[in-house]
């Protein structure tokens, strides 16, 4: 008989490890998605698992069938997929990288337990700075490093998308587009392959009567690498808009789509970058990373990637694990 059993793990079985204001919006997307038919709840505080666990799963009769429960890491040996949103939050005036001794820490505490139970399921990374907290969850775990991604730079891509739709007054899912390199200060817009259903991004700004690109351009990516500070800046955290990409990314290994997203992964060599994390469009599917997709980059853009691994790269150097 055939084995459908994903990873030989329980395809339908997600594990939350973190449960603040990201790790709760995260889980009651997923429980709306209808893509799983259990979810464990882990945190240092096993009450606020509790609280977060019983909410939710008030909202069941409202979706599909869920078990969702407070657990803790013994719950994770048969699960398909674990999402470690566990970490410090980022506050005002705080870049994601001001994060990194914080939640290196914490994450010397939390893989070590997965390690020991032999989990070989997917681990998908949300906690700030992806990139390099990815690089690190790939080192402690031991996991085969296909296995091992970033929520990367998938929402700050939704974002580009959401303000082009803006911009142009045309429906965000025809515009295609990445952001690439560090989901942060060093984030990159690649323009040089941006389109609207196929149709150059300039052109078919011109059909709209734009013809500033290289301002709107900057205008809007400036706007995509700040909206994170502005909404922490109005209401202390930013989680809805990172809980619907963690979903999106969910959706793409479940259903085992190969859909291209712009998660973070470790590079070998692309661009001339080896070593770190990064935030590049890659086919996700059932069992992580299956490759990552060579997009065309010109000149500019390649230097800005390159220096946006170094800046990783350096910060990691100063962050021995």
């Amino acid at each position: 008989m055939e084995n459908n059993c994903l990873n030989c793990n329980k395809v339908r079985k997600v594990v939350m490890i973190g449960c603040g204001f990201v790790g709760a919006a995260c889980c009651f997307a997923i429980m709306q998605s209808g893509l799983f038919s259990e979810m464990v709840l882990i945190d240092a505080d096993k009450a606020k698992a509790q609280g977060e666990a019983l909410d939710i799963s008030h909202g069941v009769p409202f979706a599909k069938p869920i078990k969702i429960y407070a657990g803790d890491y013994d719950d994770i040996k048969d699960a398909s997929l674990i999402i470690i949103s566990a970490g410090a939050n980022q506050k005002p005036g705080e870049t994601r990288l001001d994060l990194v001794k914080k939640n290196i820490s914490i994450f010397k505490s939390i893989i070590p337990e997965i390690k020991k139970r032999d989990y070989n399921g997917i681990l998908l990374v949300v906690s700030n700075p992806v990139d390099i907290l990815t690089t690190v969850a790939i080192k402690l775990s031991g996991l085969p490093q296909n296995k091992v991604l970033g929520s990367g730079t998938v929402l700050d891509t939704a974002r580009l998308k959401y303000e082009l739709g803006n911009h142009l007054n045309v429906d965000s899912r025809s515009v295609h587009a990445f952001i690439i390199g560090e989901h942060g200060d060093s984030e990159i817009a690649v323009w040089s392959s941006a389109n609207v259903s196929g149709i150059p991004l300039n052109k078919f700004c011109e059909m709209r009567g734009y013809c500033n690109h290289e301002d709107n351009m900057q205008k809007i990516a400036d706007s995509v690498k700040n909206s994170a500070y502005e909404i922490i800046e109005r209401k202390k955290a930013t989680y809805f808009g990172v809980a619907m990409a963690v979903k999106r990314i969910c959706e793409a290994i479940i259903r085992d789509e190969k859909s291209i997203l712009p998660i973070s992964s470790m590079m070998h060599g692309q661009y001339g970058i080896e070593g770190i994390s990064l935030s590049m469009p890659a086919i996700v599917g059932k069992d992580g990373v299956e490759t990552l997709v060579p997009i065309q980059l010109n000149k500019e853009e390649t230097e800005k990637l390159q220096q946006s691994a170094k800046t990783l790269q350096d910060i990691i150097k100063q962050n021995e694990f």
